[in-house]
């Protein structure tokens, strides 16, 4: 793995470059720059991932994190240091090092992170006395302890701890605070150092363990995050570090809801020819109108707030083909997903595309994550799984920047779905397998 100096903070450097000085290009060297200008550019790395999601890049940077192979901020940001680490895990996968994952590498870039995830028990919590949000790796120190001045986390034998502080100072700057932190404990050899008026990173050797500080304030209150572990766990918990650093929200502040989109576009799935329609909960929230076409309007008769689906009918509808929902597998690693994206991007269309998903645990809800995040329209896709039967349902969510810990779009399970249709009276899951017949677009308009 890198050095930890490279862990968190990610410097960009702009410098002007000078112009070299060129003889006068001959007629033909003209004719040759003028072919060249005219080719369009070859598309970077950077363009490719760019062209992603935000969410979607977060996803990314810390499941290669979660490798060993990314060691910079969480936080979606486009970088070099992020198409290096790309690079770097094709060729330690055997792979042509290109700075683009193709979907079967992300597939299993995604189910390793979530292995590693899983093995540490990477969980995001808030501490009950600072109210600080962070990421613990709950298998790794499943040992909590609390008092007035902070949370500690330990392993078992004390070889891994995470230290929690609160405090209150008068007129902190984090200079000072970075200063005090070198002196205290006795002992602790520096051998990094971050200094932003916004925060302090320090790192280095605390007698035979290393150790990492992060630390920040706002008013009079300070708020210090300390990893203390063995060196002989490096390769275990250096990963966790870095998680665990763009996880850290020592002051967090309740996020406002997004907004509504006056027109929402969303997937929803036939599942009786008397008109039942599964779909995603909040693109149907607030509806002054729902369209499904070409059948017409749509009521809204149930929810279930807990999985966010709903159930819409129309009425006097001819048609409509159901899909079958009898069958499902459990476990797979990658489905399909059918489903209808937003007009703008398919040029106004309303065509049912086909993409591939990579599945890991969401949580402990039975909720499944999926990578990559679909396409907006997409939102109440039908899932299918190899054999062609009903996996569930795909869902969208709002971005919430924490560290990559929170899925951007998630599977809602085949049974769940049934569950929630037969507690609403329908129960005729008979239908074709054909998923691309059976799914329609659902247009909310709102106010």
């Amino acid at each position: 793995m890198r050095s930890m100096s490279a862990a968190i903070v990610v410097f960009i450097a702009t410098c002007a470059s000078a112009q070299a000085q060129t003889p006068a290009p001959t007629a033909g060297a003209k004719s040759k720059q003028a072919t060249a200008a005219a080719r369009p550019a070859l598309q970077t790395p950077s363009d490719t991932a760019n062209a992603m999601g935000q969410s979607e890049r977060m996803s990314i940077q810390a499941d290669l994190a979660w490798v060993g192979q990314y060691n910079g901020a969480i936080t979606g940001d486009v970088s070099e240091r992020m198409v290096e680490a790309i690079k770097e895990y094709q060729k330690a996968s055997g792979g042509r090092p290109t700075g683009v994952l193709n979907p079967k590498e992300r597939m299993v870039l995604a189910e390793t992170g979530r292995r590693r995830r899983e093995n540490a028990g990477w969980k995001i919590v808030t501490d009950a006395a600072s109210g600080v949000q962070l990421g613990i790796p709950t298998k790794l120190v499943p040992q909590q302890t609390s008092d007035a001045n902070g949370t500690k986390w330990s392993s078992p034998t004390g070889t891994i701890q995470v230290l929690l502080t609160r405090r209150k100072e008068a007129n902190p700057t984090t200079a000072k605070l970075a200063d005090r932190e070198k002196k205290e404990p006795a002992g602790r050899a520096v051998d990094y150092t971050v200094v932003k008026p916004d925060f302090f990173v320090l790192s280095g050797l605390q007698g035979l363990k290393k150790f990492y500080v992060r630390g920040t304030f706002k008013g009079d209150e300070v708020r210090i995050l300390t990893i203390l572990y063995d060196q002989a766990t490096e390769n275990t918990v250096e990963p966790v570090v870095i998680a665990m650093s763009s996880a850290f929200n020592p002051f967090p502040v309740k996020a406002a809801p997004p907004p509504r989109k006056t027109v929402e576009y969303g997937t929803g799935v036939v599942v009786s020819e008397d008109g039942a329609i599964v779909a995603d909960r909040q693109v149907t929230d607030e509806c002054l109108a729902i369209t499904v076409p070409p059948f017409g309007n749509a009521d809204r008769i149930a929810e279930d707030k807990e999985h966010d689906l709903a159930l819409l009918r129309v009425y006097g509808a001819h048609g409509l083909k159901p899909l079958s929902l009898t069958s499902d597998t459990a476990d797979k690693a990658s489905i399909e997903l059918i489903g209808i994206s937003d007009p703008q991007n398919q040029s106004g269309g309303r065509a049912a595309s086909t993409i591939k998903a990579a599945v890991t645990p969401a949580g402990s809800g039975g909720d499944l994550a999926l990578s990559p995040t679909p396409a907006a329209g997409f939102s109440g896709a039908a899932a299918r799984d190899d054999g062609g039967k009903f996996a569930g349902l795909a869902l969208l969510k709002p971005a919430v920047a924490t560290g990559a810990a929170s899925a951007q779009s998630v599977l809602v399970s085949a049974a769940a779905v049934r569950e929630f249709l037969k507690a609403n009276g329908v129960s005729a899951y008979q239908g074709a397998n054909d998923a691309a017949s059976a799914v329609v677009r659902v247009i909310c308009v709102r106010k």
